[in-house]
């Protein structure tokens, strides 16, 4: 028979609300919607409207002339409808390294530029602009040309999102916060529209002086307009001393970084995307090989470590990011599919799955059929999106 006094419970409770209310707020879980699996960077002065189209026919024509394909011939058909399709999912107009430093009227017109060809065309379902940094050399260049961008377009694109470079405080996160507030004001947009990605690529930005994760106190202080936290392998492996001949999302320095990454941002609905390989698929036969061989390890490693994103830097990377990730989810459909349904029917099977495991489970599944790894009637998305 229960002992304790009803006011012991109600004790509790009062003790325990506000701890429930901010790990609520703090911890909302998963972002809805899909993910990319990939971001691609393209200089402002180099965008221009058909670009993804073209990145698309560059992709197929690298596949032409450089047989064998770079993937199980299985995956021909997904692999090259995909490309025919949506080759690029998530577009990053860049007017930081990409760019570099030009005059204040020419950074103007490519911005104008810019929103003038997403507005002419159809324009990838993810899209938007990588800005200067806030620190003191590049802060006003970068507000303006997100104004001017703004102003040009006359709104928001769909999917869209600023990518704010070189954080290493969360103070830059918070004053980005502001600035966003500024914008929806200043430019008629809806409150709490416009967000942003914070790049992970200095030192400060993972460990703090006073020896803690700054990551974490990034996320904290966006005010929930941050969406994810992008990992930039060259600037951060460079900043740590790693020589450039042994820079690379493989390096254990990286993998330190994103380790740290994937713990602040767990259960925050802050997503993590890898960075980039710059060994390129371009030369001969041989050269473009190793280099497609290196990137799809690279892209299946991420894959496996929970990174379910990353840059591309080049057409010729599209044949295997997409056909990578889709072997990753087609071999593991079967099996994940098999746990979930025994886990639903609350049968015997070789795993005992926990309620966590389930979502994870039914999210790779998600995942995968987002993707176009997997057909829309594969799996039954009503399952999945129920548990």
């Amino acid at each position: 028979m229960a002992r304790l006094p009803a006011d012991v419970y109600a004790e509790l409770d009062r003790r325990l609300a506000p701890v429930d209310a901010a790990l609520a707020s703090r911890y909302p879980g998963d972002r809805d919607g899909r993910q990319p699996v990939h971001t691609v960077y393209v200089p402002a002065d180099a965008f221009r409207a058909g670009l993804a189209g073209e990145w698309g026919a560059a992709a197929r024509d690298a596949l032409e002339a450089h047989p064998p394909l770079p993937f199980d011939e299985s995956l021909r058909a997904r692999v090259e409808s995909k490309l025919d399709r949506e080759p690029i999912e998530d577009l990053r107009i860049d007017f930081e390294d990409g760019y570099g430093v030009r005059s204040d009227s020419a950074e103007d017109a490519a911005a104008r530029a810019a929103a003038a060809a997403l507005r002419a065309e159809q324009a990838p379902p993810f899209v938007g602009l990588r800005v200067k940094s806030l620190e003191g050399a590049t802060r006003h260049r970068a507000i303006r040309t997100l104004d001017v961008f703004l102003d040009a377009y006359g709104g928001l694109p769909p999917g869209f999102v600023v990518t704010l470079p070189k954080v290493s405080v969360a103070e830059q996160v918070a004053a980005m916060a502001v600035l966003c507030g500024f914008f929806e004001r200043a430019h008629g947009l809806e409150s709490g529209v416009l967000c942003f990605e914070a790049q992970i690529e200095t030192p400060p930005a993972v460990l703090g002086v006073d020896g803690t994760a700054t990551v974490a106190r990034l996320i904290a202080a966006a005010d929930g307009r941050l969406t994810g936290l992008h990992y930039g392998t060259y600037d951060y492996s460079a900043s740590v001393g790693v020589a450039a001949a042994y820079q690379s999302m493989a390096h254990p320095a990286a993998d330190h970084a994103k380790a740290v990454m994937q713990v602040a941002a767990a259960g925050t609905g802050v997503r993590l995307s890898d960075g980039s390989s710059n060994v390129l698929p371009v030369g001969d036969t041989a050269a473009v090989q190793a280099a497609w061989r290196l990137h799809a390890g690279l892209v299946r490693r991420s894959l496996e470590r929970g990174f379910y994103q990353g840059w591309d830097l080049h057409p010729a990377q599209l044949p295997t990011r997409f056909a990578a990730t889709y072997a990753f989810f087609r071999e593991g459909a079967p099996a994940a599919w098999d746990r979930l349904t025994a886990y639903r029917e609350r049968r015997a099977s070789g795993v005992l799955d926990e309620p966590a495991t389930a979502r994870a489970l039914a999210g790779f599944l998600r995942r995968g059929q987002d993707c176009g790894a997997l057909d829309p009637d594969e799996y039954d998305r009503a399952i999945l999106e129920t548990v």
